[in-house]
């Protein structure tokens, strides 16, 4: 009789649902362990940069990073993170302190426990509605970056107290998309992630370098804006065939991840396509790259004419390159809308279903006979104001400062003791 409880408790033990039973205990124990190292007890900070999300969309963070390194000089940073894998991302690129808080209340007991200012918030993660129910702090929404996609207007706004925006495009952005939403909360500050000085990551060349930098297909068919499946292999074929040029694959970190059959396929091929064209150039410092990874603001310097889709990726590009030429691919063959919905259209030409025949000519011409240098050098004013490079980063840090000075000054008439704000994860 023992024997046969033995074996059934062996056999238990060995089973795939005793496996996967020790391999969450293990793992709650090491979230735990985290939680534990990383409370923040000794944590003396001013702005609480709050990311609910985990390591997928930690990029949304990761180019803040810099910014918010410069901006502990003068008003002390805590990272405040939900999911222990974020966590682990963020202490392999920073030593700014950070705090783990998985469930709600502890995060609630941290926040009485300190005297914070200001939170702020790039993304409009579900969670951010719990950091949002603690009232002393000013919440300020900052958003992960700059572009006319329809994902960057939210009405989710109405619930900062603040939201900071490059400048005027992203004003009218605001204007023509949400109802009933107070323009005051609307603060100027440009770009200031476009201000850090970079390494390098892609060397020069002697040849000319054309980089199609496509974003990924987002989370709906109104979000989707990449050129990959439709016409991803056309613009490399066409920049392939261009004598004594250098083309630089850079796709979204998104983009190798794609469920989507089409999207997957077509990444496929511009790899393969680039990868033939490598075989017959020996010289290594001349062929072709694939760049799945990587900064892509820290490569600009190195190229020559940018391929891209509506995204960050061609604002970044006009703000830090406006002398350099731009072309936009539209997934939707309506130039009129796009022109519209996305200002920085009207100063570049345009890849579409009725254009992408013409691919290669028109990248032959914008390398030698760029004509709308005047104009992308007013709409990065449109887009960022005025200044150059270095501005948007006083501007962000004189806005910190002037909302952490006037909440001190209105805290000296509140008094709190409690929050009223619910969990969603208990």
């Amino acid at each position: 009789m023992k024997n046969l409880v033995r074996k059934a408790a062996l056999k238990a033990v060995r089973s795939s649902a005793w496996k996967k039973t020790s391999k969450w205990i293990r793992g709650t124990e090491r979230w735990q362990q985290l939680e534990d190292e990383y409370d923040g007890s000794y944590v003396k900070a001013e702005v609480v940069v709050y990311f609910g999300d985990r390591k997928p969309k930690f990029y949304q963070l990761s180019q803040w990073i810099p910014v918010l390194e410069e901006l502990h000089r003068t008003h002390r940073v805590v990272l405040v993170l939900r999911k222990p894998s974020a966590l682990l991302q963020a202490r392999r690129l920073t030593r700014l302190p950070m705090v783990l808080k998985r469930r709600f209340d502890p995060l609630h007991t941290f926040y009485h426990a300190n005297d914070f200012k200001l939170a702020l918030y790039v993304n409009n993660g579900m969670s951010n509605f719990q950091s949002l129910g603690f009232a002393p702090m000013v919440h300020v929404h900052v958003n992960h970056g700059e572009s006319d996609k329809l994902s960057m207007v939210s009405n989710q706004a109405k619930s900062y107290d603040k939201v900071f925006v490059a400048g005027d495009a992203a004003i009218n952005r605001y204007r023509k998309s949400l109802v009933d939403f107070d323009e005051a909360a609307l603060m100027k500050i440009g770009r200031p992630q476009l201000d850090i000085d970079r390494p390098p990551e892609l060397e020069t060349s002697s040849m000319n370098t054309i980089m199609y930098a496509p974003t990924w297909e987002g989370e709906n068919d109104a979000n989707n804006y990449t050129s990959v499946d439709l016409f991803g292999p056309k613009i490399v074929e066409a920049a392939l065939a261009i004598d004594g040029t250098r083309v630089i694959y850079k796709p979204h970190p998104r983009v190798a991840a794609s469920k989507d059959a089409a999207l997957a396929e077509s990444n496929a091929r511009i790899i393969a396509l680039i990868e033939t064209a490598n075989e017959s150039i020996t010289d290594e410092s001349l062929q072709h790259q694939i760049l799945m990874e990587g900064d892509i603001l820290a490569m600009f310097d190195a190229v020559d004419l940018l391929v891209t889709d509506i995204s960050s990726v061609g604002l970044d590009y006009l703000y830090l390159q406006p002398e350099k030429p731009l072309i936009l691919t539209d997934r939707r063959d309506d130039t009129a809308k796009l022109n519209d919905e996305a200002p920085i259209s009207r100063a570049t030409p345009i890849i579409d279903g009725s254009t992408v025949g013409q691919t290669d000519a028109l990248l032959r011409e914008m390398l030698t006979n760029d004509i709308s240098a005047d104009s992308r050098q007013e709409l990065r004013r449109h887009y960022f104001g005025e200044g150059k490079k270095g501005t948007s980063t006083v501007l962000f840090t004189e806005a910190i400062s002037t909302l952490i000075a006037n909440r001190t000054s209105d805290m000296t008439t509140y008094h709190f003791e409690s929050t009223n704000a619910e969990a969603s994860d208990e």
